[in-house]
């Protein structure tokens, strides 16, 4: 889509050479067409006006009248009476443009085309909220307030950790609700979960850990992650009671990253006497638990479960973000950190990103303290259950035999399938169908954790209407006979 620019635009970058034997109008024409063909210069985009690229240029009007004459004879401009003049549709780029996986190639490798990502009917994907329920207007009103309330040195750089007034509520937060021992001097705001991660996962390599356990199934690229900071990533599985603490204790990992409230994506809680273990294991191998709390406020058959860095703040490391509760868009994240690392990771943060917009943690603040982030939590809450409810509803109709499973809190369940069914083979005839979903193996390191072949059924982003549309669509993959 080409971008509307309002008035003349920008200027283009053109430099015409007056010492030289060409004449300017030429000069002007073969800079024109070669950021056209560079992509410089989009198909639909408007060219500046006659007027003002002359008085850009220090040329004659008539001069750019007659080149754009020119170009618009050849194909490569169009002009439309109220819409000015515009690169033509047709007016292709020779070049394509460089992808981060381009040093991959090789030499003499067809260039790489760029395809826009296939839409679905209904998408199943992990891990998205209802983006239709962003609560925009709430997240406008606290940035005015926060722009209103806000002292002049909140437009400079900002303290390392984070914004202090947000670092207070997050702490005070986490501890009111998830029953946690945070405190502001303890707390760093991230620019979201992954960047986090990524803070820790640094952090603990220059803190002398070499090897940090993964839950397996659990979720994706936290190898990559950990493997990019030089830690070696170590599977763990898991079972119905969570994490399995013995397969920890034979392991070299002095480091774990947890999903205790509702492991992605099997659903389980970690078990109480699960949570006592993790607790000895980290003192015994002088280690570290990372929390990824990220789905303990959407609970429907169940009490709450409270925060692992309540029980060993000085052995637990929680990260959150908002992410799931807002929106991904509103990219702000948090570490409640250990006392021994949060030297280390201020300064990791320092080093390596100056955090998220200051005006943004500020409104953040103001959302949590005026009640309007836990009014969106509880109709969101909501609206979540009534998703949940529909995609019981729906695999009892069309999938009697099969079952749900981590249904008690969260945004997605597992739909267990039949011994022996080849997720990869359900998952293609899926898609062919318009629905996305993913298998449980999309979700192993290694061949750790393999077991019931499952679905990953996410149900934030997805309405009840096409909830029950996606299931029968696996309804009929499952089994071709039905309809």
């Amino acid at each position: 889509m080409a971008v509307e620019w309002k008035g003349d635009g920008p200027g283009l970058l053109l430099q015409l050479d007056r010492d030289a034997p060409r004449q300017l109008g030429h000069q002007l024409q073969e800079q024109l067409r070669a950021a056209i063909r560079a992509g410089a210069l989009r198909p639909g985009e408007r060219l500046p006006s006659s007027r003002g690229l002359a008085e850009q240029l220090g040329i004659s009007r008539g001069l750019v009248v007659d080149t754009y004459a020119q170009l618009y004879a050849e194909g490569y401009l169009v002009s439309e009476v109220g819409s000015g003049t515009r690169v033509a549709d047709r007016a292709e780029a020779t070049a394509e443009p460089t992808t981060a996986d381009d040093s991959h190639s090789g030499a003499g490798s067809a260039p790489r085309v760029e395809h826009p990502p296939r839409r679905f009917d209904v998408d199943f994907e992990y891990g998205i909220p209802d983006l239709a329920s962003a609560p925009v207007r709430d997240w406008v009103w606290a940035l005015g307030d926060a722009a209103r309330l806000a002292p002049a040195t909140l437009m400079g750089d900002e303290p390392a950790p984070g914004d202090p007034r947000l670092r207070d509520v997050l702490a005070a937060y986490h501890r009111r609700v998830r029953a946690g021992a945070s405190i502001p001097e303890r707390t760093l705001v991230t620019t979201g979960f992954r960047h986090a991660l990524t803070l820790v996962f640094a952090t603990l390599a220059k803190h002398g850990i070499q090897a940090v356990g993964l839950e397996s199934p659990g979720p994706r690229d936290h190898d990559r992650i950990a493997e990019r900071h030089g830690l070696q990533a170590v599977p763990i599985p898991v079972d119905e009671d969570g994490v399995d603490v013995a397969h920890l204790h034979e392991s070299s990992a002095r480091a774990v990253v947890l999903t205790p409230a509702h492991q992605c994506p099997t659903g389980v809680a970690l078990s109480p006497v699960r949570r006592q273990e993790l607790m000895a294991w980290a003192e015994q191998v002088d280690g570290f638990v990372i929390e990824d709390d990220y789905d303990s406020e959407f609970r429907y058959d169940r009490q709450p479960v409270g925060s692992l860095q309540g029980l060993a703040p000085e052995r637990v490391i929680a990260l959150g973000s908002v992410s799931k509760t807002l929106a991904p868009g509103i990219r702000i994240g948090w570490i409640f950190a250990p006392p021994t690392l949060v030297d280390g990771l201020v300064e990791t943060k320092a080093l390596t990103s100056r955090g998220a917009p200051a005006l943004d943690q500020l409104a953040l603040a103001r959302l949590m303290e005026s009640g309007r982030y836990d009014r969106h939590l509880r109709r969101m809450r909501t609206t979540y259950q009534a998703r949940r409810d529909a995609l019981i509803a729906a695999v009892d109709e069309y999938l009697p035999e099969l079952r749900l499973t981590g249904l008690a809190a969260g945004c997605h369940a597992v739909l267990r399938l039949p011994e022996g069914t080849d997720e990869a083979t359900v998952v293609a005839e899926a898609e062919k169908r318009a629905v996305s979903v993913r298998g449980l193996g999309n979700y192993q390191l290694g061949n750790v954790g393999a077991g019931t072949p499952g679905l990953v059924m996410g149900f934030g982003n997805v309405n009840e209407s096409a909830i029950r549309r996606g299931v029968r669509v696996l309804a009929e993959v499952l089994d071709p006979g039905q309809r």
